[in-house]
């Protein structure tokens, strides 16, 4: 394989992975998409498309057309760019597989003419588009074993081996994976071993959470200690990934006092746990620190859910004292409702009601079940694309730490999801109506200095969404979007200067000085920057971290002795 064509491959796997960890789970409230909402979304497109006769038989007598022009070979229809299912030479070179290429690809565009012509509402036109996308996707010829050329001569090179490789695979993920195609070899990835390695303690450890503190590389750091809070949905090593990509060595690097909660996985015996038990069980951490650092206050991160926890945490704590300096908020939504969400289109009384009730009868809303749903939101990308390469080909599938981070997903609490979900159907943060600990949450009070960052290609936590963070919350705001989607945008690891890193070309950020109202009015303001929003940050933060002292040699205190090393066990907790 010649050098151009093998750096080709890899940045198009490259892509692949990033638009799967543009899926995760992260947190959104999320309600969920039904069997019985399916059948619903496709009774109403059936009903609007008998209503329309004429839009019917028009897109039937064009699709008929279409078909007949590629029989005689004076038609021709390109896949849409990016769309890499019919990338052998063999769907160009044979007749029979270029044809089947392009009626599929006819039909398609049909079906997605038709749900354009059907005039439905934008609420069931998103939804029927959804519809549309996962039945087309899972008909393509690709997916079949015999109408894959690559696939059936991979069966003819391997003897049949990739066939018995590809069930192997097919009967591991009906057990150990939902009976979802797997995104990751978990087989080359350990916690603690090449994952979350980062040098530390647990020095403080309740019922809900472990709180770490990390070893400073540097000999002296700043006064006032950083504490970052992870979304209660995923594991807390997205910041602590490869030594490259940590978020963590990078805030050590810079010299701060860095400590992080992991929490535990919830089991249905703790289906009471709300947001005040979370906020209570963080204060005790916040308190822990402080007697470690011996500090007055503390700089808080928060990222997604995270973000949620730490706001409200950030209000009780400064409520008579002003215990949080400053707060970070990463791809957060604290106004819930936004029209660019892809999930608003399957939201109603009905489903969060059946949502909720889901969540009250197993005592946990299963992370693994919200993967599944975000799977199917992306099908060519996150379930054919892996079908195809782990059953047909018979290949494992690709070793990538952030889709194994995301596979390691946690449970909520029915109790949280709750919560979440009121959140969400009645926008109560922003109204300043939520009560934690028996105190109502306005966030408008919390006047400590923000800084706050989005994705620009984010569709689980929309950037105009996290933008009216800015609009609502007190405070010195500075807001700064990521050119990236919803992951990306978290983990855009700052190359070391003192190795052979490559720098990230692709990575800049978009940064103005007013906030206007409008999302898109700080958009035309705003101007561009290369690079890592984690060194702006970091410059930010500095600033608001207090003078330099030597660094400790020894972790935790006399009160918060080291417990174990990091990553701790909660971690581990299934």
């Amino acid at each position: 394989m010649s050098k151009q064509k093998e750096n080709s491959t890899e940045q198009e796997q490259e892509e692949l992975l990033i638009k799967a960890t543009e899926a995760t789970i992260a947190l959104n409230p999320l309600v969920g998409v039904s069997s019985e909402e399916l059948k619903k979304i496709l009774k109403q497109t059936a009903k609007q498309a008998i209503r329309q006769p004429s839009t019917l038989a028009k897109n039937s007598k064009k699709l008929a057309g279409k078909v007949v022009d590629i029989l005689k070979g004076t038609d021709k229809f390109e896949e849409p760019k990016g769309d890499r299912r019919f990338d052998d030479p063999a769907w160009e070179e044979s007749a029979v597989y270029h044809r089947l290429k392009q009626a599929y690809i006819a039909w398609d565009e049909s079906m997605g003419e038709l749900v354009d012509d059907l005039s439905l509402d934008t609420t069931d036109d998103r939804r029927a588009k959804f519809f549309k996308e996962v039945v087309t996707s899972s008909l393509a010829p690709t997916n079949f074993l015999l109408s894959n050329p690559k696939a059936m001569r991979k069966v003819v090179e391997t003897r049949g081996m990739s066939l018995l490789k590809g069930l192997r695979n097919y009967v591991y993920d009906v057990k150990n994976n939902n009976a979802m195609p797997s995104q990751v070899d978990v087989s080359q990835f350990k916690v603690g071993e090449n994952l979350a390695t980062s040098e530390g303690a647990v020095v403080f450890r309740n019922e809900v959470l472990e709180l770490i503190q990390y070893k400073p590389p540097t000999v002296k750091v700043y006064k006032r200690p950083l504490l970052i809070i992870p979304p209660q949905i995923n594991k807390f090593y997205i910041y602590d990934l490869t030594a490259e990509k940590s978020f963590i060595q990078f805030c050590l690097s810079q010299g701060f006092q860095v400590f992080i909660i992991s929490w535990k996985n919830p089991s249905p015996e703790h289906r009471h746990w709300d947001m005040s038990t979370y906020v209570d069980s963080a204060r005790d951490a916040v308190n822990a620190i402080i007697d470690i650092t011996r500090s007055d206050d503390i700089n808080l991160v928060g990222a997604c859910a995270g973000g949620i926890t730490a706001s409200i945490l950030s209000y009780c704590l400064n409520k008579d004292a002003k215990i949080v300096n400053s707060l970070s908020l990463s791809v957060c939504m604290l106004s819930m409702h936004s029209n660019d969400m892809d999930l608003n289109a399957f939201t109603s009384p009905a489903t969060l009601k059946a949502a909720r009730a889901s969540s009250q009868e197993k005592g946990v809303l299963e992370g693994a079940e919200l993967a599944k749903v975000f799977s199917w939101m992306r099908p060519n990308d996150l379930v054919w694309n892996y079908h195809v390469n782990n059953y047909l080909m018979g290949e494992a599938p690709p070793a990538f730490d952030l889709l194994f981070w995301n596979s390691d997903s946690t449970n909520l609490p029915a109790q949280l999801h709750s919560d979440f979900l009121d959140l969400y159907e009645e926008n109560l943060l922003y109204k300043g109506e939520m009560e934690v600990l028996g105190e109502k949450i306005d966030l408008a009070e919390l006047d400590c200095d923000k800084y706050v960052t989005a994705g620009l290609t984010d569709h689980i936590t929309p950037w105009k969404a996290c933008y009216k963070t800015t609009q609502f919350v007190g405070g010195d705001i500075r807001f700064v979007l990521s050119s990236s989607g919803h992951i990306q945008s978290l983990v855009t690891p700052v190359p070391d200067k003192n190795s052979n890193q490559a720098s990230n070309k692709k990575a800049k950020y978009f940064y103005a000085d007013n906030l206007p109202p409008l999302a898109e009015d700080w958009l035309e303001e705003a101007e561009q920057h290369p690079g890592s929003w984690w060194e702006d940050w970091s410059i930010w933060l500095a600033n608001r971290s207090g003078a330099k002292k030597a660094a400790r040699k020894t972790l935790g205190s006399p009160r918060h002795k080291p417990m174990e090393n990091a990553p701790g066990s909660y971690v581990f907790n299934r």
